[in-house]
């Protein structure tokens, strides 16, 4: 889900995831037999990444409800089963957002070790969704004039705080108006994006097409199975929003995760108290957090105020091979040492985001993560109708800084999609609980961002056309992301056998990896952690 990136004040920060009444579910020609895709060389910064990925187009209407108007192209990715004699169909691919591109993911994936089995049974399938990236872009027009932080908006401290952001969201709101030229932004959201995914399945003349997503990609996924029941196969929904949309109570579940998962970063501190001087015990870790955070509300460091330090710490616990970092940050920001602390933010958000190709303070130029934020705007910003009090956001926040002072505060708070222009064109998704036992929900019981209600609630909603497997682990992303053997197997079996398991829980698990290993490992989950 979220796209994350965190820097100072005056710099970027992102994270940072009911079948319609007024528009078929049933994508343009899908009674027509399968359209041939041309297969051919991918984008050279895709082409980069792996060697082995080819790349098409498949065209889909802008809008489903008049099939026969204007035309998108949506860009996909393949990694071709090498065993056709195990191969039993698509997998397709999505590793959240909503914006993150997907064109990358098969490689991705195959690069944390998805089994041969996985990818002997399936064309692994990665996407472009419409909007992002290759599949006609979308532009606000993301300069550095603006001081917009991204997609999570900062931490308040008091309702001031909350007005001033408030501001900010109007200028971005219209700002993303003003440049939609092609009126392409209201056709963004998660109910196109999944008739998008039956409108490929069909190009590649498939019956039947299966879905792994993760974070966001659990509601892109949520809603497809929901909209297709009788074309989705099998469907892995792994680190769940909870819904088939971000909704704000997503958003507000920020914070409920942080406050879940920081204790596994306290106890690595404490552990490390003679290296890093943050704490004897988890106990002194979390007060010692707090005390630096409240200090840079009032005196920040080199750009880096609380609310900023709040967030990366927010977005290092994605990953427990981020806590290292976020400790040398926290001993610069200790010591005051501005040079260090620049270094230090600067290399986290080159871990998680493109290089910047223009300053910050360019008015002009734009951003390199502007299609990222725009497309993630215009998916959560269409699907559901976002309060415009900003008095409801401001007790929202009073509340959540209560009872979650961590991140509370940076959750509740208000979003562009308060004044956004336009209103929602269809309601949600709903989920669809009468279809086949094909939804197999993963879920770490610690997540910072799609904490462990998440999971329960598709769970709860899906019924008995799912099973959740839940994993004693500690970050976001499980499948492959994660260090756990038993989900590893569980949800290997599933995709390969089809054997549903019933609900389970998986204690902790390692593996062990050597230095390169470790290494590639890590640079692959920086990159996918851009979008989840």
């Amino acid at each position: 889900m979220k796209q994350r990136r965190i820097v100072g004040r005056g710099m970027a920060v992102t994270v940072a995831v009911g079948l319609v009444a007024t528009l078929t579910a049933v994508p343009a020609g899908a009674d027509e037999p399968g359209v041939q895709v041309q297969w051919g060389a991918c984008p050279e910064q895709v082409a980069a990444v792996s060697p082995s990925l080819q790349c098409a187009t498949v065209p889909v209407p802008l809008d489903y409800g008049d099939p026969a108007g204007a035309e998108i192209e949506i860009m996909v990715s393949r990694i071709a089963s090498q065993n056709p004699s195990e191969r039993r169909g698509i997998l397709l691919l999505n590793p959240g957002g909503p914006g993150a591109s997907g064109l990358t993911m098969p490689a991705d994936m195959v690069s944390l070790g998805l089994p041969s089995t996985v990818s002997n049974s399936y064309d692994l399938i990665g996407v472009d969704p419409r909007g992002v990236g290759q599949s006609a872009p979308v532009s606000c027009a993301f300069t550095g004039d603006l001081d917009y932080r991204g997609n999570v908006p900062p931490y308040a401290v008091d309702d001031a705080a909350v007005a001033e952001q408030a501001t900010i969201a109007k200028t971005v709101a219209e700002r993303c108006a003003a440049n939609d030229t092609e009126g392409r932004l209201r056709h963004l959201t998660t109910a196109n994006t999944a008739r998008d995914l039956d409108s490929i399945r069909v190009a590649l003349g498939e019956e039947k097409a299966s879905f792994y997503g993760a974070s966001y990609g659990s509601a892109l996924g949520a809603a497809y199975a929901s909209m297709f029941p009788e074309t989705t196969d099998r469907v892995v929904l792994d680190s769940n929003v909870g819904d088939t949309h971000l909704s704000r109570a997503a958003l507000r579940r920020f914070a409920l995760g942080m406050e879940q998962t920081f204790p596994d970063f306290a106890a690595f501190a404490a552990a490390r108290h003679g290296a890093y001087g943050l704490g004897r015990n988890p106990a002194q870790v979390t007060r010692n957090w707090f005390t630096l955070a409240e200090r840079l509300d009032r005196t920040p460091v080199a750009g880096v105020d609380g609310a900023t330090f709040r967030f990366l710490t927010f977005t290092a616990l994605y990953s427990e091979a981020q806590y290292g970092l976020l400790a040398q940050t926290w001993q610069s920001l200790l010591n005051s040492d501005e040079a260090a602390v620049t270094r230090l933010v600067a290399r986290a958000d080159s871990r998680s985001v493109p290089q910047r190709t223009n300053r910050a303070d360019d008015p002009v130029e734009l951003l390199p993560w502007d299609n990222n934020w725009s497309a993630f705007l215009a998916v959560t910003c269409n699907d559901s109708d976002w309060p415009e009090n900003v008095a409801r956001y401001q007790a929202s926040v009073a509340t959540d800084r209560e009872k979650f002072p961590m991140f509370g505060a940076a959750g509740a708070n208000i979003v562009p999609c308060a004044y956004w222009a336009h209103e929602p064109s269809e309601p949600p998704v709903a989920i669809n609980d009468d279809g086949p036992r094909n939804v197999l929900i993963l879920q770490n019981r610690r997540d910072p961002a799609t904490p462990l209600r998440g999971g329960k609630l598709l769970r709860e909603k899906f019924d008995d056309r799912s099973r959740l497997v839940t994993v004693d682990g500690s970050g976001h992303g499980v499948y492959v992301f994660g260090d756990n053997a038993c989900a590893l197997n569980v949800t290997t079996a599933y995709l390969v056998d089809g054997t549903m398991p019933e609900d389970r829980f998986c204690g902790p698990g390692t593996r062990t990896l050597d230095a390169e290993a470790a290494r590639q490992r890590t640079e692959t989950l920086d990159r996918l952690h851009r979008a989840l």
